[in-house]
């Protein structure tokens, strides 16, 4: 192995020992955006929208895109994606072993201007310097890594055509322009390396300085004198690499739409301040970013908002750093520029061209960005630093035998202390929580932290928590208006409701005033119109204000027409307002700005839900699956409409998105339910058991699943275990009426308890005092015990309450014919006292034993009576086929994160299905007891908008 494989491989060992940790991390920051919210990184997403979209999913051609372009690093993620999902450490490994390239590739392009122990030296700092942590550790950093790849690669390739000064290999220039495009499409930054090429041709392959520059410059203007030799080369050289440039950026340009992005005064205070301050804070950054490359002990992930005071004054004493910055930067130039060509000279311009140039597009000096501080795009720079830092310690080092040992103790502790600090520092990347309680230790002015570290404990549960951490946030920054909105969401799921609404309203105020001639939009963060939408959710609460509600979603969308989180809850609201035509009419002009988003399709379903047009629905549902095969509501509410159109053929791709959701959400208890239901269809009982079990461990008050169980089971002849599951059904759904009833049958069919058969009547009356199968069942049980006077008055209330009901009749008759009987018997005894019936109580004969020649009652009760058999008693079949459908619902939930999207959770209670039961009893009469499986409803299951905004 020779001594630059050595150091090669030193320098890999070095960086894995630096980021094996990082492997421990999650998506945290702007990972959660990039990479689990990015749809493009989905299979089904078509492979040229990554090169239409931003490095976020959105379509570049918007006005709210960040217009951050990277297309293949985004590819990346999408390989990433492809081999072990939303699995952090794939990526987190990726990362390292690119950092470890670059730095290897570093030490091999740092031999042309140093020793080989120079280069080493430079690569080692590279490899540990703390600054990197951003871009190795932060997943989203990958965009660094890959475009450092091919900035020296190009650089490269670059120094090997022009190796000859006067002659150019050609051949080798199409490869430089192509890895220049390569490198700029992985991070923007990519193309500076142009610039860099410039002045290695200029300074370093022409050997040229400032006068041989001036002499040439008065040569032209006088048109006196012949021009030098290599003018001729490095013309085109220089044309070829502005040819290059200029291709580069007018793609670019058309990539975008010919707009900047838009960034609020909360992202960069600077931009929006007046002159001089603007320039002032501006040149004041570069001092701070060169001071972070030289002591990287206080490192933050966000330093936007108030971290870094706004320059504001010529005597502010920070511009002093200012000064200095520059002035060390302008002395190094101009000893460059000055001295003899060399070795040292040469070194210096291309440290300080590393530095410089990677560094201008994100300076603010020549147009404002989306951050203050962003330690990542110190990535490129840092190798310039490096190389700089590692000339002065060949210099010394070889200066003087003596002080070699102190050079190497020196660049140990250095390592050692960097390499340290790194390590450590990547734990703070582990979790959201941990990344911006770290950030809170470095600085304490920035409300954005604050507002992140209560996003990450709301995510947690811990809403008190979070109040106090989006609290802190008003009180640094009082006009922010996410905090505001922050504090209401959290005041929200803590049922505050009052407060929640006064916080929503505060931060409604502080939104920006239109002005005339000034379009709206630029002026407000889209994020901020949340406030509008979190509002009227919480207005929406009451059936009253459904119009207030629907009065703050159209003006939001006035102040924003491409809103269509607007739309979509909108059209919800309208849905509630039963004005399902407007909804749908929103719903498509939704569409209209964001034809490719699934929720929009799925609404669109529900709508023709409503209408009663299962086949139309169901074409949207498929719709939103074509853009999300993952759409969880989709997926659920497509796989119900298929199993209730009474097509057999399409059950089966109904139990596949079934299990698809199942593999998905192993959690889900609304797909368990279903497949059950699906399995009662196909007459598998043992399955649909399974599954109904299934859903009802996940959720133990699953209202539909517990009472299709019982009901399942009490088919099968199991009465006995189906009343713990109905029992734990009226307990926590007191006015489940048909789970009572059927409860209140097995206590008398099977386990003979009549006071709780009662029991379960009368709750059912006391809810519902003209309920004809309550009232008629409570007669059942009083010729149970013989009370048949009151059995009697029962019934004639039934029949006055159900007159057409020939069941009722003909049982109220059967009761009197038993009455009459035990009149005539008990006449006819002589040594009782005749009394008539009407004034016997009950303990004046024994309860009536009806005997099988009793011709009768044989006659009135028929063998397939369901209320009496041949010795009274009620059968306990289950028919339904007759009764009409019940409906009964419950409200859609809500949850408290963003990532973009709302999706509403179907109710768990909906129309029941009569093909769902299967009973005996066909010639049952076509009133008495509803047993009917009960299913959940596709209706009333729009994208979830009672949820809140970030």
């Amino acid at each position: 192995m020779s001594l630059s494989q050595l150091y090669s491989a030193v320098i890999v060992i070095t960086c894995a020992l630096c980021y094996y940790n990082s492997l421990n991390c999650g998506f945290v920051f702007d990972d959660v955006s990039a990479i689990r919210d990015n749809r493009d990184l989905r299979p089904h997403t078509p492979l040229k929208n990554l090169f239409f979209n931003d490095f976020w999913g959105t379509s570049m051609q918007k006005e709210q895109s960040h217009k951050s372009y990277r297309p293949l690093c985004v590819l990346t993620f999408r390989w990433n994606y492809a081999v072990h999902g939303l699995e952090p450490m794939g990526y987190h490994l990726v990362n390292a072993v690119l950092h470890a390239v670059v730095s290897v590739l570093y030490f091999r392009v740092s031999t042309m201007f140093l020793t080989e122990l120079g280069s080493f030296v430079a690569a080692m700092l590279f490899s540990v310097h703390p600054i990197h942590t951003e871009a190795v550790t932060g997943v989203v950093g990958r965009a660094e890594t890959l475009s450092a790849i091919f900035f020296i690669l190009a650089f490269t390739v670059y120094v090997k055509a022009t190796v000859k000064r006067n002659i150019t290999d050609w051949k080798l220039m199409p490869g430089c322009s192509l890895l220049v495009m390569v490198a700029m499409l992985c991070k923007e930054q990519g193309i500076t390396v142009l610039a860099v090429c410039a002045v290695y041709e200029i300074f370093i392959s022409q050997k040229l300085r400032m006068k041989d520059l001036v002499h040439l410059l008065q040569t032209v203007l006088r048109g006196k004198g012949s021009l030098p030799s290599w003018i001729s080369p490095v013309t085109q050289r220089m044309c070829a690499l502005a040819l290059t440039a200029m291709l580069l950026l007018l793609g670019r340009l058309l990539v975008m739409g010919s707009q900047l992005p838009i960034f609020t005064r909360f992202d960069n205070p600077a931009s929006v301040s007046e002159t001089p301050t603007r320039q002032l804070t501006y040149n004041y950054l570069v001092a701070l970013n060169v001071w972070l490359l030289l002591f990287p002990c206080d490192l933050c992930c966000d330093w936007t908002m108030g971290t870094v005071p706004l320059v504001e004054s010529w005597w502010d004493p920070r511009n002093l750093v200012t000064l200095a910055t520059y002035a060390v930067v302008f002395r190094l130039a101009q000893t460059a520029l000055t001295r003899h060509t060399d070795r040292h000279s040469n070194l210096i311009l291309f440290g300080l061209s590393l530095i410089v140039f990677p560094f201008l597009p994100a300076s603010n000096l020549f147009f404002p960005v989306g951050f203050v501080i962003a330690e990542r795009i110190l990535y490129v720079p840092s190798m310039g630093f490096c190389l700089l830092v590692a000339y002065g310690w060949t210099r010394i080092y070889s200066s003087q035998k003596s002080r070699r040992k102190w050079c190497w103790l020196f660049l140990a502790s250095l390592l050692l202390i960097h390499g340290t600090k790194t390590h450590i520092r990547n734990d703070d990347w582990e979790s959201e929580y941990s990344i911006f309680m770290a950030g809170l230790r470095v600085n304490v002015r920035n409300a954005k932290l604050y507002n992140n570290v209560g996003h990450a404990l709301e995510s947690q549960g811990n809403y008190d928590e979070a109040l106090y951490y989006f609290q802190k946030a008003v009180s640094v920054q009082s006009d922010d208006i996410g905090a505001h909105i922050n504090v209401g969401r959290t005041y929200n799921n803590l049922k505050l409701y009052k407060e929640a609404e006064d916080a929503y309203l505060k931060a409604k105020s502080l939104l920006p005033k239109a002005k005339p001639g000034e379009s709206y939009q630029a002026r407000i963060a889209p994020n901020h119109l949340n406030v509008f939408l979190n509002l009227a959710n919480l207005i929406a609460r009451n059936e009253t204000r459904l119009e207030e509600a629907d009065r703050l979603y159209r003006q939001a969308i006035s102040m924003r027409a491409d809103y269509t989180q607007a739309y979509i809850n909108r059209g919800d609201i309208l849905l509630k307002m039963n004005r399902t035509k407007e909804a749908q009419e929103v719903y498509e002009r939704a569409l209209f700005y964001d034809s490719s988003n699934p929720d929009i399709y799925y609404n669109l379903g529900v709508v023709y839900l409503e209408q009663g047009k299962p086949s139309q629905a169901l074409a949207y549902l498929d719709k939103a699956l074509d853009f999300e095969p993952e759409h969880t509501q989709a997926l659920l509410n497509s796989a119900i409409v298929l199993s209730e159109l009474g097509d057999p053929s399409l059950r089966p791709m109904a139990k596949q998105r079934l299990e698809t959701l199942v593999a998905r959400d192993p959690k889900n208890e609304r797909a368990y339910f279903h497949l059950g239901m699906l399995s009662m269809d196909e007459r598998d009982g043992d399955s649909a058991e399974k599954y109904f079990r299934q859903a009802i461990t996940l959720k133990e008050d699953f209202r539909s699943a517990l009472f299709n169980l019982a009901l399942l089971l009490a088919d099968s002849q199991r009465p006995l275990e189906a009343a713990p599951y109905l029992n734990q059904l009226v307990k926590y759904h007191p006015d489940h009426i048909k789970g009572l009833i059927l409860l209140g049958d097995i206590y008398i069919n099977n386990i003979k308890d009549l006071d709780m058969a009662e029991n379960c009547y009368q709750r059912i009356l006391k809810m519902d005092p003209e309920n004809v199968q309550g009232l008629h069942n409570l007669c059942v049980v009083y010729v149970e015990r013989g009370d048949l006077l009151r059995a009697e008055k029962c019934f004639i209330r039934a029949t006055q309450l159900a007159p057409h009901e020939e069941y009722i009749h003909r049982h109220l008759k059967i009761v009197r014919q038993r009455i009459t009987k035990l009149t005539s018997a008990l006449n006819q005894n002589a040594n009782m006292p005749q009394k008539s019936v009407m004034e016997k109580s009950q303990t004046d004969y024994p309860p009536p034993i009806i005997e099988e020649d009793d011709d009768v009652l044989m006659d009135a009760l028929p063998q397939n009576d369901p209320y009496f058999n041949q010795h009274g008693h009620r059968h306990h079949h289950h028919s339904n086929e007759h009764m009409p459908p019940s409906s009964s619902s419950t409200p859609s939930s809500t949850s408290g994160r963003h990532h973009g999207r709302k999706r509403r959770s179907i109710g768990e209670e909906g129309p029941s299905d009569a093909t769902r039961a299967h009973q005996s009893g066909k010639n049952s009469p076509p009133v008495h007891i509803d047993y009917s499986a009960e299913n959940t409803s596709t209706k009333d299951c729009l994208a979830d908008n009672g949820k809140m905004f970030r």
